[in-house]
């Protein structure tokens, strides 16, 4: 594949298959692995379709610095292509995040605003809020902006059917909800019967990129109502099973990524054939200072905190 910038490697990642899960041949699972684009997320797709769609509409004005509250991975895919793009990127993020996400943002010449770790990105959110307020930047904010979804529609979904045009169930953490909506949308219109299973942490735990609905804030995009299921992990239930699809698979992949796997597997049980796709939104690169990978994950340091 040939691009004429690097914003053009946004999206076609692979899916790939992950049999040492699966005990019944008939039963098969495959991975949408995100971490393949640019920056390393999922979230590449909705920075790159929130730039452009408000560029069409004149909200983004040239060279106006764009604001916007992130876990990180947002943050991330928008401070690159703001620095191709020419527009400045400030970022409000919880300063539980690991220095690898606020490593990446400043390489990207992006400024950070920290928000405490306890409030995750409800804090954030607050914040950028009253930022704002001003005037004087364009917040594209991904929990609201129906181009999160319809990146997901658009491109997500579709190549997800390219892929595998028989997808029986598709499972995916819940952050914003415009994964889950856009692919789930485009997977519905080619298999009414395709199930929907969202991933959230249980009340009063993080995994980062992914919200607990029970503490109140549901994203605008997300509509609940369109799943079959939610399913609550323990942080502790999906720092394992991304240490064990690396060891089994060679997938190095998120905290997020194994909360997903380990609601997927729970399918297994249930059904006795057909395809379950889970979508692993990042890698395992931007967790390593957190600790995950030797069993003891740390919730947070001194050096967090100095993002």
């Amino acid at each position: 594949m040939r691009c004429s910038d690097i914003i053009g490697t946004v999206g076609n990642t692979p899916l790939v298959e992950i049999a040492r899960f699966s005990p019944n041949p008939r039963l098969r699972l495959f991975a949408k692995l995100e971490g393949q684009n640019p920056t390393g997320s999922v979230k590449d797709r909705i920075a790159k379709s929130m730039i452009e769609a408000a560029e069409r509409s004149g909200e983004l004005r040239p060279g106006q610095t764009i604001l916007e509250p992130t876990s990180g991975n947002t943050g991330i895919g928008l401070a690159m292509m703001g620095r191709r793009l020419g527009y400045p990127v400030k970022v409000v993020m919880p300063d539980s995040g690991g220095l690898e996400r606020g490593q990446l943002l400043e390489l990207y010449g992006a400024e950070i605003v920290l928000t405490p770790g306890a409030r995750g990105t409800n804090g954030a959110i607050e914040v950028a809020r009253e930022l704002v307020q001003g005037g004087e930047y364009y917040m594209p904010y991904q929990f609201g902006n129906p181009s999160n979804p319809l990146a997901h529609y658009e491109r997500t979904g579709a190549e997800i059917l390219e892929d595998l045009p028989e997808v029986d169930a598709f499972v995916c953490g819940l952050g914003t909800g415009g994964t889950m909506m856009g692919v789930g949308k485009r997977l519905r219109e080619h298999n009414p019967d395709v199930r929907l299973i969202g991933i959230t942490p249980r009340l009063g735990q993080q995994i980062a990129g992914l919200r607990c609905l029970a503490e109140g804030f549901v994203p605008e995009v997300l509509d609940v109502s369109l799943l079959d299921r939610i399913i609550e992990v323990e942080a502790d239930e999906a720092c394992a099973r991304a240490r064990q699809l690396a060891q089994l698979e060679g997938i190095f992949a998120g905290m997020s990524s194994g909360a997903a796997l380990h609601a997927a597997l729970g399918l297994i049980g249930e059904m006795e054939s057909g395809n379950i796709v889970v979508l692993l939104p990042d890698g395992g690169w931007k967790y390593l200072s957190l600790g995950l990978w030797a069993g003891h994950p740390e919730r947070r340091t001194e050096d967090n905190k100095s993002l």
